[in-house]
């Protein structure tokens, strides 16, 4: 079980990155802008009243919607999406569900979605995935 203690620890591990002052996101300096990589799911609790920051569930950037899709299917119990990600980079993690293991390999993979180049150069991507992709059953002959 991941904590927000472990998403602030593993996040600021990542070279040139920040925390928020507002809230509980982690960004990446690219070209002198701040590039979101992993924050707080602020949900909508009532319609039409402000969304409310939800602690237990962290918004990490992926690198594409087939990812996205691949997780949520491969891991509903720790992925999922609402609406208001549709069409956008990003997967709902439910940091009860994940290892810090698991959260590490997460937070390198989206650092990395939105790091410059120069940097990615200086720290080789690791070759691990993000999830356990099923395994083929032999078939039955």
């Amino acid at each position: 079980m991941a904590s927000q203690a472990d998403v602030r620890r593993i996040a600021l591990s990542f070279p040139d990155t920040e925390e928020g002052d507002d809230r509980f996101a982690f960004s990446v300096r690219n070209k002198d802008k701040l590039k979101g990589f992993a924050w707080v799911w602020m949900e909508r609790i009532q319609p039409k009243k402000p969304r409310v920051a939800n602690p237990a569930v962290l918004a990490v950037r992926v690198t594409n919607e087939g990812q996205k899709e691949a997780l949520i299917s491969a891991e509903p119990k720790k992925f999922f999406t609402e609406p208001h990600y549709n069409g956008f980079p990003a997967v709902l993690v439910r940091l009860a569900e994940v290892s810090a293991k698991e959260l590490r390999v997460l937070l390198e993979e989206a650092w990395r979605c939105q790091a410059p180049t120069d940097l990615l150069a200086r720290r080789p991507a690791k070759k691990q995935p993000a999830v356990k992709r099923p395994t083929a059953r032999p078939s039955k002959r």
